[in-house]
């Protein structure tokens, strides 16, 4: 049996395969209409400022989650309090970051994008600003998880804006450039020292990125042509507050289920979960070693982080080259035999290259990260561990839109993200203790047998992916 959860029209009704919401066309009755306000259509000029508009806010959101991980000592000795109680400075903001988006996804179903982003936007640098002048632990971390709660909004709703502004075929690379940047704040932001200077920093960053939202246009198409058909007197009359009621429940709702019904969605959230939350777990786990073996200030220590930046920027180039020469060369012989699109599957080649990348790191990292060995090796370990993150997450990303289409993808990535930052939360509030028991070459290396236990998991979805979605109880892809 298919069914869809909870389904834009508020109902549990079964609906047949032509009858997906996510896989039809707009209404017959507005096709000029649709086609007129597309955002897709908008200039080339105009859809690359959007995206980087929204990818900059990503990176001061991101950025400010981690800026705080090199002061985390500091702000022990400063309010004279435990180090795991200090690291909820940390864990709290990245909470945040995985409860925002459900509140807001509603809210940007009824009242758009751009609205989500000068709203939240607005919240974000306020609570950063009381982060900074914060006199006692309890008001610093109150705001940090309100600075979370307001910024993780962005980081959901940024994929729809470059669903809106791109299609399938181009959108890998926009999609590749604006996660790029939530990846490089965490990488870049342990750089920054000294706890109050965290917070104006980042507070800085935001503001920027603030102002370059403020001119966006709204890219979502159901709410353009809401607003066309309530300023020519034809919308439907509903009640604004009956419409959020409904995707509320749809938004909220769906995304639990996925997660718990969906072998495609918990799998691969798992799997892009728990390569990420390693990135937060360095964030505890590189001030400690590098201070311990090494002899490092806070400051050497987030220079630490620069291999993680490589990283990145790596992963950036082979996402995009993948999808270049691989994908798009798929995608127009599809379309020379009468094809409409390729098989969601072709999506993965860079989670599995990518699934190579994170036990290397963190063996690497396990092993050389001792006295003996200069401090540039553990660095460089970072390099294909952060390789690996990227690949891993944008690949599970696009996959999943491709399975579940726009709608139903969307529920599915906020499945992803929420588990993605519950994790994120947790692990460096246990990572020191672990790095302590175990010590360093084995608590490492504890991650990367976790890590080899999951390394199949894209390849057991490309091999086996079409088999496992025909049994899915969501109207999925048929390629």
């Amino acid at each position: 049996m298919r069914y869809v959860i909870g389904r834009e029209d508020g109902t549990d009704r079964e609906p047949t395969r032509t009858q997906s919401r996510d896989f039809a066309p707009f209404d017959a009755s507005t096709p000029a209409m649709s086609i007129d306000y597309d955002a897709k259509r908008w200039p080339l000029w105009k859809r690359i400022y959007h995206t980087t508009a929204v990818a900059t806010l990503a990176f001061a959101v991101t950025l400010a989650s981690s800026t705080i991980t090199p002061a985390i000592f500091e702000i022990q000795d400063h309010f004279h309090t435990t180090r795991e109680v200090a690291t909820l400075s940390l864990s709290l903001y990245v909470l945040g970051l995985a409860l925002g988006p459900m509140l807001a996804a509603p809210v940007s179903e009824l009242y758009g994008r751009a609205v989500v982003y000068r709203t939240t936007g607005l919240l974000f640098i306020l609570f950063l600003v009381g982060a900074g002048f914060s006199k006692s632990l309890g008001s610093l971390l109150i705001c940090r998880l309100l600075a979370g709660l307001a910024s993780g909004p962005v980081l959901a709703v940024g994929a729809g804006t470059n669903a809106d502004l791109w299609p399938p075929q181009h959108r890998a690379l926009a999609v590749v450039s604006y996660v790029m940047m939530p990846f490089l704040g965490p990488s870049l932001g342990p750089v920054i020292g000294g706890w109050r200077w965290t917070q104006w920093c980042a507070t800085f960053v935001a503001i920027l990125a603030y102002a370059l939202v403020l001119p966006m246009h709204e890219t979502y198409l159901k709410i353009i042509l809401q607003r066309q058909r309530t300023a020519k007197g034809t919308s439907s009359g509903e009640s604004s507050f009956a419409i959020l009621r409904r995707s509320a429940k749809v938004m909220i709702s769906r995304p639990f289920h996925m997660l718990v019904m969906e072998p495609i969605v918990i799998f691969l959230s798992l799997y892009s979960a728990y390569t990420v939350s390693l990135l937060y777990a360095f964030f505890a786990a590189y001030p400690y070693t590098f201070a311990k073996v090494y002899g490092f200030n806070a400051w050497q220590s987030g220079l630490a982080f620069l291999g993680i930046t490589l990283g990145v920027l790596l992963a950036v180039a082979t996402a995009i080259s993948i999808d270049r020469f691989v994908y798009y060369k798929k995608f127009l012989g599809a379309v020379r035999e009468g094809k409409a699109a390729l098989p969601p599957e072709n999506r993965l080649y860079a989670a599995i290259l990518g699934s190579l990348g994170a036990p290397i790191g963190l063996f690497w990292f396990a092993w050389t990260a001792r006295p003996s060995v200069h401090w540039i090796s553990p660095v460089l370990a970072g390099v294909p561990f952060a390789w690996s993150v990227l690949n891993v997450f944008v690949s599970a990303s696009m996959y999943l839109v491709d399975v579940y289409g726009p709608l139903q993808g969307a529920s599915a990535a906020a499945a992803n993200g929420f588990l993605r930052y519950v994790l994120g939360a947790v692990f460096p509030l246990f990572t020191i203790q672990m790095y302590e028991t175990l010590g360093i070459a084995w608590a490492t290396s504890l991650l990367g047998f976790i890590s080899l236990v999951m390394m199949p998991i894209p390849w057991v979805f490309f091999k086996y992916g079409p088999s496992i979605r025909s049994k899915s109880r969501y109207n999925v892809s048929q390629l």
